[in-house]
């Protein structure tokens, strides 16, 4: 009897190898993005070459690579993960992503990280959804680029407003000084990974201090962006 791990979880048909998760032709008719900047993540020209945005107030990070576009279906799975207890969709979200990084790592644009992070959760909403999703991402992640894995690296000192109930300016000011790093990661290639990245608030404040702290290059990524100009 085939079980939910050995169908496609958008389609159910059967799966040849159930690590997949998505069967080919579901991947072939996922939504295509626009063109993008390829630091900021927003609509733009695309190419090579940062967005207007980013010439004149450029973020704190090299470039940002998602999976999808903040909507369905790729969106609906991030939100079972999240928050239906299917921890089981990590592999099948990890692996969209890495297909999507591949072409930009071999046209010579990004660094192969040296270092992989996750955004860490606060304690207390750690034990009570009872993981995190962004480190089980990261774990097959890390895997598959060759590269470590710190899931401590990073912590969560301030439990925050959750970020979906604010606004732009009032997410940057809930997430000032939350994070601290405990790790000496001077000079080393870092990839941040967050499961979803709205306005950047989060990944921002992190960036920043990875910056402050002697980082060479730190590059974000993310399973869906909300595409907002």
């Amino acid at each position: 009897m085939l079980t939910i791990a050995s169908r496609c979880w958008l389609c159910q048909c059967p799966l040849h190898l159930a690590i997949q998760g998505i069967c080919s032709l579901c991947l072939r008719h996922l939504p295509a993005a626009p063109p993008c900047c390829p630091r900021c993540g927003l609509p733009g020209t695309g190419g090579n070459l940062d967005c207007g945005r980013c010439l004149l107030k450029p973020p704190p990070w090299d470039a940002l690579v998602f999976a999808s576009a903040y909507e369905p279906p790729v969106s609906g799975l991030v939100l079972r993960l999240k928050f239906a207890n299917l921890p089981e969709l990590d592999t099948t979200l990890a692996r969209l992503f890495l297909l999507r990084w591949l072409p930009r790592w071999r046209s010579g644009n990004l660094p192969r990280p040296d270092i992989l992070l996750s955004v860490p959760l606060h304690q207390k909403r750690y034990f009570s959804r009872g993981y995190n999703q962004s480190e089980l991402l990261a774990r097959p992640l890390a895997r598959w680029l060759h590269c470590e894995y710190r899931p401590y690296a990073l912590s969560r000192d301030r439990r925050t407003v959750p970020q979906q109930s604010l606004s732009e300016r009032e997410r940057k000011w809930n997430l000032r000084k939350a994070f601290t790093c405990h790790a000496d990661l001077r000079g080393k290639n870092v990839m941040l990974l967050d499961d979803v990245v709205t306005t950047g608030s989060t990944v921002r404040e992190i960036s920043k201090m990875l910056i402050n702290q002697g980082v060479a290059s730190v590059q974000i990524a993310c399973i869906c962006r909300t595409l907002q100009t």
